[in-house]
């Protein structure tokens, strides 16, 4: 036997462990257990750690596992400590879920890590820790909105600016507008700052920003344009931070404004020696150019004094632009590498740009940071593949897109559905119906969520959930009827039906301002207690007396034959137009057409809403019974609910069952948003159907409404033009079942692409050829029979079954006679009493009294 020292090297193999032996599995077991369960893209994703990355993470895709996994490597890898990693949120919510995540993965690590956090959050805490260098105390105070508006009233009242035709709440929202776009008083474009004040906008911005000060306050969004001016004018402090954070972590990147960008660039770039030029700040910028697309873009006076300057201690200099570093750096041999910066965002879901993101943003990246990696996670863990595929064909129309493709390996699942319904009543009969049905088969009700473009959609809603009796919540804002603007109306027209409402007209006594503050509101409180009278009586009393100082006493008699006069108009006025005459002459309506702030027009188009829900109702006594029946609905917040929310609400939650009402033109997309930003604005609207197609895990249900009363006026709408860019093999066309069918090829009316004339060569989608070449091989096999209706729309269908979406959106018609006369006599519960002058099957021309002549379908009539 051979002694085991002179045994030969060759006598002892070389041993790998086998591929899934014991040894394999054991050795995989003793990996991290926090990379268990991460497909190959996301386990790439937190396994790249140097230089830049850009995850592009669609919707689904596990973004915030592949985030928050990223920091506990980094972490257990020993490649930093929880103190040198800076990860920046949107939210507060989406920081707390972060640090939850990363204290079940690493225990108590997160505590540990001070600079986990919102952008704001984070740059209030580095903003008091230099706050003498940008002239403030450590202990500053944060302005809310309502202090600023009044500390900028003061200053309007100091240049005596008329603070009714100039509001300072749209002073504000340009300051903050300006502060978003990391501009400085001094670098606010000509143009703009002249937009406000008679040319006063840019002097009024220096004062407040002087003012703040003074108070040793900031507002929110100094808590950032400070933070870039700390960095830019002190290379020090910049460089204490670049130091210190050697992973830099971004969550929702295609949400940053500019001023989140430029923040972010300064701390993203290697530390830079004393003296270092601008392009060791910012790779690619030199000292006679700044980041192309950007602040510059919106002020070319300040790009154009951007230029070299020369001095014997310094070197080149750039003078002045708002994306300029820091002043006095000399020339370096060559730019410092960026940093180990990862940024996580999905340009498909960039949907606020009414707020300042800015979409660029993350499509620049690569060009921000050169030799970035790009890492795509495609495959969705949420959605089915028919709702997967129609949201990726629908968002591959937008340009200004990376591009990726969703995938599951999940089923098909159902296909998306399109419903046509004759208007915005019929459309949430339809739904409530739906609803239902998913509730006998077991559904939870949690699981259900409607998704609106507009607030003002929700209130057909709510109304038929109150009368079918389904719990709902409205998720991101109020219920319609809880909205300050709708109880502002509604306390109106409580005092008019019931005068001693006290509590009504406590609410709008002075709403809009008349001058009657809280003192005048006491005395009648206190006139009304001796008297035991209500407050209303004891106002007519006090008026009658010297009590109140002439200006007061004349606005209180004013407004108190006001509701004299509208108590005896309703006597002889139809409900809904006294409310009209209501809101006008009280001024309500002029002071929201008055306000600029971004949400005014929104109350706007509520107050319409509310004036269109009262037609359902007999009279005001009736409507108002109706309005204390929707209000008292306040159930657990652990019941089952429907959720109702806007589109915009919706972004980062998912439900079983999601169904998109007012698919249509001019709605959504809308054409406030197409009018004021165009081909912008069009993709902008096409990513936020991206996302709300993308909140269905396993049904999508598109519905779109023939008609539609919008600002007021009745109006005949066309079917969106997304639902042409929806793949035909994906989606399902259904019928309404919230009633009668709506015509075209079936009752509705025609369809937008029977008559080409009507678009002209112009009109090219795909979908639209599509239609056409159908249109054309239906008549050639007898699938279509001519008419000379009009309201047929030139065509009527022979019954078959559910259509797949060929860009036509029709339904069947019933196919029988009507049992009407030419000449007959009919009433239609929405356009009043006419005489039927056409026949055509099932379907009615109308000359309505007061509507003029209307197309209906004859079960929408009745004999009068």
């Amino acid at each position: 036997m051979t002694e085991p020292s002179k045994l030969s090297h060759h006598s002892v193999p070389e041993h790998q462990p086998a591929a899934g032996g014991i040894a394999a599995r054991a050795r995989a077991a003793a990996g991290p257990q926090y990379l268990s369960g991460l497909n190959p893209e996301q386990r790439e994703a937190v396994e790249t750690l140097d230089g830049p990355v850009l995850v592009l993470a669609g919707a689904g895709t596990g973004k915030t596992r592949v985030l928050t996994t990223r920091i506990a490597h980094i972490l257990s890898q020993g490649r930093a400590r929880p103190h040198e990693i800076l990860s920046v949120t949107f939210t507060n919510k989406a920081a707390r879920e972060m640090k939850l995540r990363l204290g079940q993965m690493l225990g108590q690590a997160v505590e540990g890590m001070p600079w986990l956090g919102t952008f704001h959050s984070i740059g209030g805490r580095i903003l008091r820790i230099h706050a003498e260098l940008v002239q403030l105390k450590s202990n500053f105070t944060v302005l809310d909105v309502d202090d600023q508006v009044r500390l900028l009233k003061q200053l309007l009242q100091a240049e005596n600016i008329d603070d009714k035709r100039w509001p300072a709440r749209m002073l504000a929202g340009l300051i903050d507008s300006w502060k978003n776009r990391g501009l400085a008083p001094g670098q606010v474009p000509a143009g703009e700052a002249a937009m406000f004040g008679n040319g006063k906008g840019g002097k009024l911005y220096a004062s407040y920003q002087e003012r703040l000060k003074i108070l040793n306050a900031a507002d929110f969004g100094d808590l950032l344009l400070e933070n870039i001016r700390l960095f830019r004018e002190n290379p020090d402090v910049l460089r204490q931070y670049q130091n210190r954070f050697k992973f830099i972590l971004v969550d929702e990147y295609q949400d940053t404004n500019v001023a989140q960008y430029l923040w972010l660039r300064l701390l993203s770039q290697a530390p830079s020696r004393p003296g270092a030029p601008l392009s060791a700040i910012i790779p690619g910028a030199t000292e006679s150019s700044v980041i192309p697309g950007r602040i510059e873009d919106a002020n070319s006076d300040v790009r154009s004094h951007i230029k070299e300057s020369r001095d014997e201690d310094n070197g080149p200099r750039d003078s002045g632009s708002a994306l300029s570093a820091h002043p006095g750096m000399t020339a370096a041999a060559s730019p410092a590498p960026p940093k180990n910066i990862c940024c996580v965002g999905d340009d498909d879901q960039s949907i606020y740009g009414w707020r300042g993101a800015e979409v660029d943003n993350i499509l620049r990246f690569e060009h921000d940071f050169p030799g970035a990696k790009v890492i795509r996670l495609e495959r969705n863990y949420r959605s089915t593949g028919h709702i997967l595929a129609a949201a990726s064909h629908l968002i591959a129309h937008n340009e200004g897109r990376l591009g990726k493709t969703l995938r599951t390996e999940d089923v098909d699942g159902e296909k998306v559905t399109v419903t046509g319904a004759w208007d915005s009543e019929e459309e949430a009969r339809a739904i409530g119906e739906e609803i239902e049905e998913l509730q006998r088969a077991g559904e939870n009700l949690n699981e259900v969520a409607i998704l609106v473009r507009a607030s003002f959609q929700m209130r057909e809603f709510e109304d038929r959930f109150v009368t079918l009796g389904l719990p709902y919540r409205v998720i991101g804002g109020p219920r319609f009827y809880e909205r300050a603007e709708i109880r502002d109306a509604l306390a109106y027209l409580r005092v008019i039906n019931s005068p001693a409402d006290d509590l009504a007209f406590e609410r709008i006594v002075n709403v809009p301002k008349r001058g009657l503050g809280d003192a005048t509101v006491q005395l009648l409180h206190d006139h009304a207690r001796k008297r035991r009278m209500p407050l209303f009586e004891a106002a007519r009393a006090v008026v009658e007396t010297d009590e109140l100082k002439p200006k007061a006493r004349g606005a209180l008699r004013d407004l108190i034959l006001q509701f004299d006069r509208w108590r005896a108009q309703r006597e002889v006025t139809a409900h809904t137009e006294l409310a009209e005459i209501v809101l006008d002459e009280s001024g309500y309506t002029e002071m929201w057409q008055k306000d600029r702030s971004a949400d005014a027009a929104g109350r706007l188009d509520n107050l319409k809403e509310l004036v269109r829900s009262m037609e359902e109702f007999e009279n005001l006594q009736g409507f108002l019974e109706h309005i204390s029946l929707v209000m008292d609905r306040d159930g657990d917040a652990s019941d089952e609910a429907v959720s109702l929310m806007t589109l915009h609400s919706a972004k980062g939650l998912e439900f079983d069952n999601v169904f998109l009402p007012g698919w249509e033109e001019g709605l959504f997309p809308s054409q406030r948003t197409l009018d004021e930003q165009g081909r912008a604005g069009l993709e902008e609207e096409r990513r936020l159907a991206h996302v709300g197609l993308t909140r269905a895990r396993r049904r999508a249900k598109l519905y779109f409404a023939t008609n539609r009363r919008i600002h007021g006026t009745w109006s005949t709408t066309i079917p969106s033009r997304f639902l042409d860019e929806l793949p035909s093999a994906n989606v399902e066309i259904t019928e309404s079942k919230g009633g009668s069918g709506w015509g075209g090829a079936g009752g509705y009316g025609p369809s937008r692409f029977d008559n080409i004339d009507s678009f002209g060569s112009s009109y090219s989608t795909p979908g639209w050829q599509r239609a056409q070449a159908n249109r054309n091989r239906g008549q050639a096999r007898g699938g279509f029979e001519e008419s000379q209706s009009s309201f047929s729309g030139g065509f009527s269908r022979n019954k078959r079954g559910p259509l797949v979406i060929e860009g036509e959106l029709v339904a069947k018609s019933t196919g029988t006679v009507s049992e009407f006369s030419l000449d007959d006599r009919v009433f239609h519960q929405k356009f009043g009493y006419g005489h039927v002058v056409k026949i055509d099957g099932n379907k009615l021309t109308i000359a309505f009294e007061k509507a003029g002549e209307k197309k209906v379908v004859d079960s929408f009539v009745e004999r009068a």
